[in-house]
């Protein structure tokens, strides 16, 4: 004797859904043969553990494809309907099968199903609307980063070149007026690398905060502090050193952020601007120390930026106590600054590793 499972329906404009009142259902068989649903399954309905099937001649015809899905209560089964539109009924004959009844968990009125379309319609229309601004916005965040680095770059570009030409043209010489002839432009690249540290904290870019932080504020510090402030370090040939080190960094990494924003890659590029710093970075914090040390008796000399105290006290703390400190937290900083490269450079190494595998 043919056993038949319970099988609940609803519709909507597109498709047809039935669920198979089937627990634990195993070999199950699904198919769609000249408009007639066929199923059969062995598993738990309402005779026990059996074999149980049914057949479905519908209303309209539908397509031969057909979907289910098996769950431990149920099969899910979805039928795509050839022509939208709302059916009267589920089968052709005019008398239901006793077996079929309404899925009233899922069952939805035409005027109900023509709400649901207007409201998936609406929020499709809203994602897309999202995701157009959110096209909008990357594009002009890319044309942003690639201006400023670009800019950043040529500036750097003409801060090295120029010392490199002066060097071979004027040797020693030119060591000693480095900050008369380079100062006005490292001025307007340290200045506008403050952008670096917004782009970090905004999420523009995804980057740590704090090793930028450090680097964008020692540089000024020992731009506009060290060297910006007193008259007598203008003509010491750290100057050079320092500024040459900056630069030999910058024009590798700021054309690799370039082609980020075009999403191209020069290999080579890669390489150095994940490379080149491991003997410039150290390098550039070491001249930088020599600066804020040659600096520290002038600082004692001229009492600039002296913090004046009580007059029961009757003295006045050096600026160089702070110097003292900051020598501290420079090698600080070059370690935490140092740990962040190491791992951006293991990271793209490997990953890049990886895709070639």
């Amino acid at each position: 004797m043919t056993l038949t499972p319970l099988v609940y329906w609803a519709q909507r404009h597109g498709e047809m859904y039935l669920r198979v009142a089937l627990t634990d259902a195993q070999n199950i068989d699904v198919c769609v043969r000249e408009n007639v649903l066929q199923f059969r399954a062995q598993g738990h309905g309402a005779k026990g553990q059996n074999e149980y099937e049914f057949t479905l001649e519908f209303l309209l015809p539908v397509k031969p494809e057909v979907s289910h899905r098996s769950t431990q209560r149920q099969v899910n089964i979805t039928v795509q309907k050839e022509q939208h539109g709302w059916w009267d009924r589920l089968t052709s004959q005019q008398r239901k099968p006793a077996f079929l009844t309404p899925d009233f968990d899922r069952w939805l009125d035409e005027s109900d199903a023509e709400t649901e379309i207007r409201e998936k319609e609406e929020k499709r229309n809203k994602m897309k609307a999202s995701t157009h601004k959110e096209e909008g916005f990357v594009s002009l965040k890319t044309v942003f980063l690639f201006v400023y680095n670009l800019v950043q770059f040529i500036a750097f570009a003409w801060i090295f070149v120029n010392m490199t030409v002066r060097l071979f043209i004027f040797g020693q010489d030119s060591l000693f007026d480095t900050f008369n002839t380079i100062s006005d432009v490292m001025f307007f690249c340290q200045i506008l690398a403050a952008v670096e540290v917004l782009n970090a904290a905004f999420g523009v870019v995804r980057t740590g905060v704090v090793p930028t932080l450090i680097q964008v504020v020692g540089r000024n510090f020992i731009l506009f502090i060290v060297f910006g402030s007193l008259e007598q370090m203008h003509n010491k040939p750290v100057v050079f050193f320092v500024f040459y080190l900056w630069s030999a960094i910058e024009i590798f990494r700021y054309p690799f952020y370039m082609l980020g924003c075009l999403d191209m890659e020069w290999k080579t590029l890669t390489w150095l601007r994940y490379t080149i710093w491991i003997p410039l970075y150290p390098l550039g914090v070491l001249a930088e120390a020599v600066a804020v040390i040659q600096s520290i008796p002038i600082f004692d000399k001229t009492k600039l930026f002296s913090i004046p105290l009580p007059k029961v006290i009757g003295t006045s703390i050096n600026f160089s106590y702070v110097l003292h400190v900051y020598l501290v937290l420079m090698f600080l900083g070059l370690f935490i600054n140092f740990r962040h490269l190491y791992k951006q450079r293991t990271r793209r190494f490997r990953t890049k590793k990886r895709k070639t595998n």
